[in-house]
Order: structure tokens, then C-alpha cells, then sequence
């Protein structure tokens, strides 16, 4: 089993160490994205409706926007991790997250539909995960912003919800 002690910081770039670094030690990769399976639809299915649409600032994403950009960063950071434990030496490119919201169209989305839209990719990605290696999950590749390993990639995910998360708590409840 993967965990994220077993992280090495060579596996990747120190600005991911943010989300990373949210993870307990002895969290399982697969368990991290199966737990977080159910945190997450409960976080969003418990925040009243007419927050949905809040935003703490001008120019800051809704809620629902943030849900969307959780989807969207877990569909790029797991195309990094299947490329990288395929052995793919292509330098991967980094993603402007601010110009994929408005043509996502998340406010006009329900929650509901963000919900089906966020299971269906972690089905997708834990089918993924289930499917590698060891030595799959170690291989370093490469990004823009300098290496990553494929695990280094997964655990991302986890960690950047509970960034967003807890921002939202924090922000716009």
C-alpha cells in the first residue's frame, strides 16, 4: 500500500507540498480518494442552497465554482499520474485554473449535477489508481514547474480539497 509518508519531496515541486503536506502520515493513497469520496459530496450536499452562488469577494469564484475546479483539478492532476506511470517523458504542461471556470459553466449547474460530475471522475481516478503499481506510482516525471512522480500527482488531489475546504469554511460559510 501507498502511503504518503512514503513521499519523497524530490517527487515534487515545493509549491505542492501545500495540499500534500494537509494529508496525515499514514493516509493510504487509494483510502485518501475513497474517503474523500464521501467528505466531499457531504461537504457540498450540507452547504445551504443559497451559498451556492455566494462569493466572499468580488472576483472570487462561487462555491459552486470552487466544486468545479476540484473536479477539473482532479481530472488534469490524474491525467498527470496516468502519464507519468506509463513512463511518458513529455514535459507536462501546468493549466491556467482561472480560464477553465466561466466556460465550465458551474453556476448554471446544480449541485446535484456537480455531485454526479465529481463521483463519476473519482470512480475514474480510484479505477486508475487500482490499477498501478508500486513502481507505477514511484516514476518521476516531469512537469513545468520541475518533477513529480505519479503518486506525488494523486496525493495532490486529496490534499488541494482540504485546501478548498477549508478555505470555504473559513471564507464563505
Amino acid at each position: 500500500m501507498t502511503v504518503i509518508s512514503d513521499l519523497n519531496e524530490v517527487e515534487y515541486h515545493p509549491y505542492y507540498s501545500r495540499y500534500i503536506n494537509k494529508l496525515d502520515e499514514s493516509t493510504g493513497l487509494i483510502e485518501s480518494f475513497q474517503l474523500a469520496l464521501v467528505e466531499v459530496v457531504d461537504f457540498f450536499n450540507n452547504i445551504p442552497s443559497d451559498l451556492h452562488l455566494f462569493r466572499y469577494e468580488e472576483g472570487k469564484w462561487t462555491i459552486k465554482e470552487v466544486f468545479q475546479h476540484l473536479i477539473d483539478t482532479e481530472r488534469i492532476f490524474m491525467y498527470r499520474c496516468f502519464r507519468i506511470a506509463r513512463n511518458d517523458k513529455t514535459v507536462l504542461a501546468d493549466f491556467d485554473q482561472s480560464i477553465y471556470i466561466q466556460p465550465s459553466r458551474a453556476n448554471e449547474k446544480s449541485i446535484e449535477v456537480l455531485i454526479d460530475e465529481y463521483q463519476i471522475s473519482r470512480a475514474n481516478s480510484i479505477g486508475l489508481l487500482s490499477s498501478l503499481t508500486v513502481d507505477d506510482l514511484k516514476r518521476v516525471g516531469k512537469i513545468q514547474l520541475g518533477p513529480m512522480s505519479s503518486r506525488a500527482a494523486a496525493f495532490t488531489i486529496t490534499g488541494h480539497e482540504i485546501w478548498h475546504m477549508e478555505i470555504i469554511n473559513k471564507r464563505y460559510l
